[in-house]
């Protein structure tokens, strides 16, 4: 079987655009994880995308435009409270969900009437949109459920079978997956945390954002999910996971590879990943170090979460890394 090809710079930029025009898929780096590419309006393109992942047809896809004149090929309406987050925000991870076109294929929104769309904030993805000239969606770059990729490694690693392209734009900064923001409610919804927290796009809208749950008790398992990331096990090693509060007092075992901030060795002797103690820093690192304890093949990884923020930008950054912790060790 073909290798997956690791491209860099302009090549990459060219073979992934030739790859697009023929209606086949790439991975790509964003600031937030690495994607799966295809022509957001080619539906046998797309329908490869879930069939590489394998990922549940209710699940929909976050479409990924150079800036709000692109956003509005793939949404039916463009209100004026879009045009202010994107002022804001773009390019950067905050996802916007919006009436879908009526020519934006429904694999795209699992049959949804909704889309959710971003511009990322990376200048190899911005140099791909704007030189293939259409929509991307842009999954994240691995089979469904499992740990998400911030490297083009993690992606080589992910599809050892696929003929796949790889365009290798480093370390993804953010390294989380966007926050994902429902505009077709009043008031608006949060309906997967990120980086970008809802106080902050509370002030840009000069309103309140609900930040509740956002699945609903008892929706319909087979219905269209109202965004990615909200269905069964996600962000997950093969490595089972457990979470702890204190690293120095919950009993880690010396089989257990230790994710910990607030230790400088492992307290049994084990192996012991740094975290970084700022929140940002943990969030950026968060799926590198799960990679790499992943390939220790030990009894379990043990994660202690992180310290409170010291505002509440930092708190929002927290609450999204508790998150991907929670539902990593199986929610």
């Amino acid at each position: 079987m073909p290798e997956p090809r690791i491209v860099v710079g302009p090549e990459g930029i060219a073979a992934g655009v030739r790859a697009l025009a023929a209606g086949g898929i790439i991975a790509f780096p964003t600031e937030t994880v690495y994607g799966l590419g295809a022509d957001a309006f080619n539906a046998d393109a797309v329908a490869r995308v879930f069939a590489l992942k394998g990922r549940p047809s209710n699940n929909p896809l976050i479409v990924h435009v150079s800036g709000p004149e692109m956003a509005r090929r793939v949404v039916a309406d463009w209100p004026e409270p879009a045009q202010r987050l994107a002022d804001a925000f773009w390019p950067g991870p905050l996802t916007l969900v919006l009436p879908k076109a009526p020519d934006l294929p429904d694999a795209v929104t699992a049959s949804g009437p909704t889309v959710g769309v971003r511009c990322p904030d990376h200048p190899m993805a911005l140099a791909l949109i704007e030189a293939a000239a259409t929509p991307i969606v842009g999954p994240s770059a691995n089979p469904s459920g499992c740990l998400s990729p911030t490297t083009a490694e993690h992606v080589a690693d992910a599809f050892p079978d696929a003929d796949l392209p790889i365009l290798d734009g480093g370390a993804c900064r953010a390294g989380i997956e966007s926050t994902v923001l429902d505009l077709t409610r009043q008031p608006a919804r949060v309906l997967r945390p990120g980086v970008i927290g809802h106080e902050a796009i509370a002030a840009v809208l000069g309103g309140p954002v609900d930040s509740s749950e956002a699945e609903p008790a008892g929706q319909p398992a087979d219905s269209p999910a109202a965004s990615p990331g909200l269905l069964g096990p996600h962000y997950q090693p093969r490595t089972p996971v457990r979470l702890v509060q204190d690293a120095r007092t919950d009993g880690i075992g010396p089989d257990e590879a230790l994710l910990a901030w607030s230790l400088q060795s492992h307290p049994q002797g084990g192996v012991l990943i740094r975290m970084p103690a700022d929140l940002a820093g943990f969030a950026a690192a968060l799926y590198a170090k799960l990679h790499e304890a992943d390939r220790l093949k030990a009894a379990r990884i043990v994660i202690e979460r992180p310290g409170p923020g010291a505002d509440t930008a930092s708190e929002a950054i927290r609450g999204a890394i508790l998150e991907r912790l929670s539902r990593a060790a199986g929610g």
